[in-house]
């Protein structure tokens, strides 16, 4: 599913208050900084991508040509608040790109005024029509699938983290993206949240086909088998990809699970576990490369303190694929069996 956007873009943060729910947001800013013009935002919102305040006409001044929608509300809803500018958006003369589940030609007051102004709404949670029903066949080529003890743990900055630092060392390969940002970040890529459930794991398939014995897919990871409401698409996307490796990402200091306070955090040996048995099904030979820890939140002697921590206690190499370093490099030629 190739996509093509009118670019540049004002990213649009919502009224949202955690930057949990803005990933498109800030996975644009930091994967793709040349196509972000500004940010634009509610009263109420407490998240900042430090890119420049801007109104949807000072944006279109300075050369962006889309609002993209750079926030996810609970069940991926188009909120009732944000309406009045995305219409003002477009009467700035922006497109809409959009990555709820909600489309956006379903809103009437967006709809019609881009009927009247002749601007288009783009939805990029929109699959495929004629995926397949999963085989289990094997295909030629290795994957590696980022995994997590939660949602938001940072599995596709994982995955694009690796698919860089394996082409660093001459190794073909490609990250394949799985949700709305890393299908904006990449331009290709299968928005499996919104897969009928039978074809998930056909989607996988469909998503990293045989390829050349030394070909590398990196696929970006999804939900959390541990996570009682997106589990589903985690199982489908595990079974269709076929790792030959996976990465359980985690984000330090997080105890339960995103939305649901309820749930404690599974271990990290509970997920590696979890994951390494299921996948088993489709990969006997399937391992664990090492831990991808998210430590944005704290300062380089704690991330390295515990990133020593936990090398100790899983018997794996533990790195921030953000932060680099030789952590990222022994967790590379971990997952490339050296």
């Amino acid at each position: 599913m190739i996509i093509t956007l009118p670019q540049p873009y004002l990213l649009f943060l919502g009224d949202v208050t955690s930057a949990r729910y803005a990933k498109t947001a800030f996975g644009l800013r930091d994967w793709a900084p040349e196509r972000c013009v500004g940010e634009i935002a509610l009263p109420g919102t407490t998240i900042t991508t430090n890119l420049p305040r801007l109104s949807p006409l000072e944006a279109y001044q300075r050369g962006a040509r889309a609002l993209v929608i750079g926030v996810a509300s609970r069940g991926g809803m188009l909120m009732p608040s944000w309406i009045p500018t995305l219409v003002g958006a477009l009467e700035a003369g922006l497109d809409i790109v959009s990555g709820m589940h909600s489309k956006l030609g379903d809103q009437p007051e967006i709809r019609r005024a881009a009927e009247r102004l002749e601007r288009k709404l783009f939805d990029i949670r929109t699959p495929p029509s004629d995926i397949p029903i999963a085989t289990g066949r094997k295909r030629s080529g290795k994957r590696l699938l980022t995994v997590g003890t939660d949602c938001a743990v940072g599995k596709k900055y994982a995955a694009l983290a690796l698919a860089r630092a394996f082409r660093a060392r001459g190794v073909d390969a490609e990250f394949r993206a799985t949700g709305q940002t890393g299908i904006l970040i990449a331009g290709s890529g299968v928005p499996l949240d919104c897969v009928v459930a039978d074809f998930v794991s056909g989607a996988a398939e469909t998503l990293s086909p045989d390829a050349a014995q030394s070909h590398w897919d990196i696929v970006e990871g999804q939900g959390s088998l541990s996570h009682p409401s997106y589990s589903g698409v985690s199982l489908g996307l595990l079974h269709g990809t076929q790792p030959d490796v996976i990465v359980v990402c985690h984000e330090l200091g997080r105890e339960t699970l995103m939305g649901l306070h309820d749930f404690p955090l599974p271990s990290l040996e509970e997920t590696i576990a979890l994951n390494l048995t299921l996948a088993q099904r489709v990969n006997p030979d399937v391992r664990c490369g090492g831990i991808a820890l998210n430590t944005a939140d704290v300062s380089d002697e704690q991330a390295r303190l515990a990133i020593k921590k936990y090398r100790l206690q899983v018997s794996l190499p533990v790195a921030d694929p953000m932060r680099g370093g030789p952590e990222l490099d022994a967790l590379v030629s971990s997952c490339l069996g050296g």
